[in-house]
């Protein structure tokens, strides 16, 4: 069979039904097996697009998700995406073509020609594998799968030369990755966590995007040690956020980390605790830090732990439970936690929404009323803006049923629209809700001609405050004269009616939940735009 082919039945062998691209020229020999080896396809208008949604795609799901470029600027067009993916730790299996295996190192002008797609990809993939015979297509893909369910998820670039696309070579069976075993981790770092904890006094959950997995083990283990949660913005939801003991995504509030510091036991699960989950460099912990996560690495890396459990999440905490549970058994409940309990929450909180209480003001009410229409298992997508990160992050409660899709560390601007087309694709029948500002949502927002192909509900709700509202704050702060930041405006809903969707303004929290509901109701995408009080 052709490299094309063998590609696309690896892809099908591991489970793979949907994918993201644009076709090309050069990769046409990828698109021609798709529908035969059963997978569906969705055309973003950008390579970036097509990294978002399958981003978004495989956070919904939990398989990896699928992206096909050509070559050259096509599969540039798509590097910001997997950056994003790098950064959050999601499973993106981006796969194009080359340049022929046997293509001269001195430039010769062939069409999308570049030096090196691979070290271009290495710098934002955890590998990019260059396959050198037909049969190693398989290989490659397999080595991807292997990545994905023993290894921490990062984005993966697989690239076929032109010649082995089209070429047709003998190959074998279709390889598997294994699948994924768990992992366990030693049983001495488990007790002397399960101690500490059963000591502390003031016990505290951090839970990260890797702790998604083991949700049921988190909640049940915060009640047990009456510990109060606190998550990164990809654990937003892992702990129902109306639940007593939660937090939410507080990691940035000053008086949180000041609690923290007072903590004298502090249990870290899939978090890198990192400046981008703190926006600020990590506070020094007084307590003893127990960390898990399956990357080694992350033992040693900025905060470092002093009890370090390796391995998966939803294996490590059963293990900690159960340890937890033993020891008190032997000790007939003398050391039995009391923790921080919820009345520490409540307090806690107030102090927390004391400190932002002016800012966030102009979003809470509107996110009251989103919340107010949407169902428990609502997909929300979100942008790098201030209504997201200031407002929705902290103040729109999400539970274990529902998702809360953030572009955290990397940063990217333009992700929710394209994420919420991939979240949609996963799950057509679930409400799916895009949240932008007006900037963001101008780097991608060519997409809601894909939206009103796919032909779904898909409201996108846009708080528009004339431009780029963050960095003119940072300007204003320092002292400059706002440059570069203000932007004529655009009348969005009208541009989403030309590209066959629908539109509207919402001035008031009512009427945005008006808006809101009869949008999940209408097919394609509406856009709903909320002015800012800098705008109105």
């Amino acid at each position: 069979m052709t490299g094309g082919e063998a590609l696309v039945r690896a892809l099908a062998a591991h489970g793979a039904r949907t994918a993201f691209g644009i076709p090309g020229t050069h990769n046409l020999e990828i698109y021609r097996h798709l529908g035969p080896y059963g997978i569906t396809h969705v055309t973003p208008r950008h390579e970036q697009g097509a990294g978002y949604a399958a981003d978004a795609y495989a956070r919904v799901t939990g398989r990896p998700g699928i992206a096909v470029t050509t070559t050259g600027p096509a599969l540039l067009n798509i590097a910001a995406a997997a950056g994003q993916a790098y950064s959050d730790s999601v499973p993106l299996l981006i796969v194009s073509p080359g340049m022929p295996l046997r293509h001269p190192r001195q430039p010769t002008g062939m069409l999308h020609e570049m030096r090196s797609q691979t070290e271009a990809l290495r710098g934002v993939a955890a590998f990019s594998h260059r396959v050198s015979t037909v049969e190693e297509t398989g290989a490659a893909v397999a080595r991807a799968f292997t990545l994905f369910r023993t290894e921490r998820p990062r984005p993966v670039h697989i690239e076929v030369p032109l010649d082995l696309l089209e070429a047709a070579e003998r190959v074998g069976s279709v390889r598997l990755a294994p699948p994924s075993a768990g992992r366990r981790p030693g049983a001495e770092p488990v007790r002397e966590a399960a101690a500490a904890l059963l000591a502390a006094r003031r016990p505290a959950l951090v839970l990260g995007g890797g702790a998604r997995g083991a949700a049921a083990e988190c909640g049940a283990l915060a009640g047990e040690l009456g510990a109060w949660v606190v998550t990164t913005a990809n654990g937003k939801g892992i702990v129902d956020e109306s639940h007593p003991l939660s937090l939410g995504v507080s990691l940035h509030s000053p008086s949180v980390q000041k609690a923290l510091t007072d903590c004298d036991v502090v249990l870290a699960v899939g978090t890198e605790l990192a400046e981008s989950d703190l926006w600020s460099a990590p506070p020094a912990l007084a307590g003893t830090l127990i960390r898990v996560d399956v990357d080694p690495a992350q033992m040693y890396a900025g905060l470092p732990a002093d009890v370090a459990l390796v391995g998966d999440a939803r294996d490590a905490l059963r293990a900690l439970r159960e340890a937890v549970a033993g020891q008190r058994s032997e000790s007939r409940g003398d050391t039995v936690a009391l923790g921080n309990g919820p009345d520490g929450v409540v307090a806690l909180r107030g102090e927390r929404d004391a400190e932002t209480a002016e800012r966030d003001a102009r979003w809470i009410p509107y996110l009251r009323a989103i919340r107010g229409v949407l169902d428990e298992d609502a997909v929300i997508t979100s942008d790098s803006a201030q209504c997201c990160y200031y407002g929705a992050l902290p103040h729109l409660p999400v539970g274990p049923r529902g998702r809360y899709l953030h572009p955290t560390g990397f940063g990217t601007l333009g992700y929710a629209l394209p994420a919420a087309i991939g979240a949609k694709s996963a799950y057509p029948g679930r409400q799916v809700v895009a949240l932008s500002g007006d900037g963001g949502l101008q780097f991608t927002v060519q997409e809601l001609a894909t939206a009103t192909q796919v032909g779904l509900p898909l409201p996108v709700v846009v708080f528009d405050n004339g431009g780029y509202g963050e960095i003119r704050d940072e300007m204003n702060a320092r002292g400059d004269t706002p440059t570069a930041v203000d932007l004529p405006r655009v009348d969005l809903p009208a541009l989403c009616r030309a590209y066959g969707g629908a539109g509207t303004h919402a001035d008031s929290p009512g009427a945005l939940a008006e808006a809101l509901a009869r949008a999940l109701n209408t097919p394609g995408p509406t856009v709903i735009t909320v002015p800012e009080e800098s705008t109105v």
